[in-house]
């Protein structure tokens, strides 16, 4: 007769409670069993000692009868000390199939080709940018030595216009701007 050590499952709907058995490998799970060595309530926190429950003589015993433990029994036993359980390796589980491995190098050849497509349009922006920034940024430059460049001759006249009440050279450039803004605004109303 072959003996299995195994759980039997007990308890309510969705309120499981496994006795750890020792059983005749051909009875159903639920059966009827040559002995009860332990129970194990999964509904306990992990680190409940009352989670799981093993007489320790017994079950070593019956694998010394040459009862051959459940994968999960096979745990609590590691666990326990009474067998060591070798971990097994199944590298090609997580692998993805032939489909999902075509579809994978699609989607990198499509992102691949995207990725130089933006790259060539911006090289090309660039280029076509390139002699624009340069008159830009000449122009900054000049504006950037004007008002460095102004004189004591200059601040005088700022100082005279905005002594009268008037507005300065700059900030009539900004109220302008204003206004041209303003009448831009009103014109896409219209």
């Amino acid at each position: 007769m072959a003996v299995a050590i195994r759980l039997s499952r007990g308890g309510a709907k969705k309120r499981p409670y496994y006795r750890i058995v020792v059983s005749d490998s051909r009875s159903p799970r639920d059966g009827k069993y040559l002995e009860q060595i332990g129970t194990y309530n999964p509904l306990l926190a992990k680190d409940d000692e009352g989670r799981v429950k093993l007489d320790e003589d017994r079950a070593k015993y019956w694998i010394g009868v040459g009862a051959k433990p459940s994968d999960r029994v096979l745990r609590f036993f590691d666990a326990a000390g009474i067998m060591e359980r070798e971990a097994r390796n199944n590298p090609q589980k997580g692998e993805p199939g032939e489909k999902a491995k075509e579809r994978a190098e699609e989607k990198a050849e499509k992102a691949k080709e995207a990725e130089e497509a933006a790259k060539a349009a911006t090289e090309a922006e660039n280029d076509a940018t390139g002699s624009a920034k340069s008159e830009e940024t000449a122009e900054a430059v000049a504006d950037a030595v004007d008002n460095e460049g102004d004189t004591a001759a200059d601040e005088a006249a700022i100082a005279e216009q905005t002594a009268e009440g008037g507005e300065t050279n700059e900030q009539a450039d900004d109220t302008a701007g204003e206004d041209a803004k303003a009448d831009d605004a009103e014109e896409k109303a219209e």
